[in-house]
């Protein structure tokens, strides 16, 4: 095989490619990126059984061909080299990269032993990018992060016609995101849970094209598989994952609240508050909110060492009329911090039954409009001490 390639190009799918691959591979074969080189131009891809990640790039094939590398290795000489030209060479044993005067030899792994990447499965449907990467930012926030639950660390993609969900929950929080998308069949339904990792990694590397094709194969055996293919700048981009088995709870109906009172606010504001109140809060404590009658304040300490406050101008509407049903709520500050981060509007519009019980988080472009309805965070209130 030889071939020369830009830096830039090389360096960017190298990178991308590489990212999937295991820190501990369970065998030693699966820490290399495997190369291709054929006249439509080069491929580059990982496997570590359970995720896979193809690029293919323009480049000048002189000799067709196949190599296996260290993956790691290779992506950090590429991210080191400089702005020149890259040829990449290998024979039998070796393979020798060439950047201006810097020469590099790396042992070759054996094609043999690598395990044969998984097909796409057939197209489901296409969403734009920078949609679908801003719905998995606001979902994967409210995903578990315990292996022992494997459940509660996916994220369920739902489909129904022209309507894509994402859903996650970790118990004590969740997320709901609905948007359009274009499927391949008009009366499209399923489901499938995704490891909310692999979509975290999708949704930060495949957000430079236009368009993200969604393909699932099996999505309800268990075992099924989910590929997602952009096309950017660099290159076309694949990414397939098995899917996680197992029964997601049912909490889509926790989303249904009908409140009492409702606070709304900027959404900066808050979020600058609570990043400097929760500095004294104790962990496992709650941050208080107060509810007043046109603000909100907020307080956490920890024991008699350091306490704060800070009052946040807000407009609040007592739904069930008389005196307010709930005066104070307590957030797990995190999870608070979380859902404001992601929200991406203007203004913050929260919706209280009764203290302890579940708060919707929703946002709003304009503080006298409604909240938006295709995004839906709810965190589970904490008990508050007497």
């Amino acid at each position: 095989m030889k071939i020369r390639m830009e830096r830039d190009v090389m360096a960017e799918a190298v990178a991308w490619a590489a990212r999937s691959l295991p820190s501990r591979p369970s065998v030693p074969i699966l820490a290399g990126l495997l190369i291709k080189a054929d006249a439509s131009g080069v491929t580059m891809s990982s496997f570590d059984y359970e995720t896979s990640a193809e690029v293919q790039v323009e480049a000048q094939v002189i000799d067709e061909g196949e190599a296996l590398v260290s993956g790691k290795l290779l992506a950090e000489i590429a991210r080191s080299l400089p702005n020149r030209p890259v040829d990449l060479s290998s024979d039998n044993t070796r393979a020798e990269l060439v950047c201006g005067s810097a020469r590099f030899t790396l042992q070759l792994l054996p094609v043999s032993e690598y395990p044969q990447l998984p097909e796409m499965p057939a197209a489901a449907g296409v969403v734009g990018s920078d949609e679908f990467a801003q719905a998995i930012n606001q979902v994967v926030v409210a995903a578990g992060r315990d292996e022992l639950l494997p459940v509660f660390t996916g994220v369920r993609l739902e489909i129904n016609d022209d309507t894509l969900s994402l859903l996650a929950t970790d118990r004590y929080r969740m997320a709901l995101k609905e948007l359009a998308w274009n499927p391949a069949d008009s009366s499209a339904e399923g489901a499938a849970l995704v490891p909310a990792r692999v979509l975290s990694e999708a949704a930060r590397s495949m957000s430079s094209g236009e368009d993200i094709t969604i393909a699932l194969a099996n999505a309800e055996a268990g075992e099924g598989l989910i590929g997602l293919e952009g096309k950017g700048a660099g290159g076309v981009r694949q990414l397939t994952t098995r899917l996680l088995g197992g029964e997601f709870p049912k909490v889509r109906h926790l989303m249904d609240i009908q409140p009492s009172v409702t606070v709304s606010c900027k959404t900066d504001e808050l979020i600058a508050s609570v990043k400097r109140v929760s500095l004294v809060a104790e962990r496992n404590s709650p941050l208080r909110m107060l509810i007043g009658d046109e603000q909100i304040a907020l307080e956490a300490a920890s024991g008699d060492q350091a306490q704060a406050s800070e009052a946040v101008a807000a407009q609040v509407a007592n739904v069930a009329g008389g005196e307010l049903a709930i005066d104070a709520a307590g957030f797990n500050p995190h999870y608070l911090s979380d859902a404001l981060n992601v929200l991406g509007t203007p203004y913050v519009h929260f919706s209280f039954t009764a203290a302890g019980k579940p708060c919707l988080v929703r946002g709003m472009d304009d503080i006298d409009g409604e909240p938006k309805g295709d995004y839906r965070h709810v965190i589970m209130l904490m008990r508050l001490p007497n």
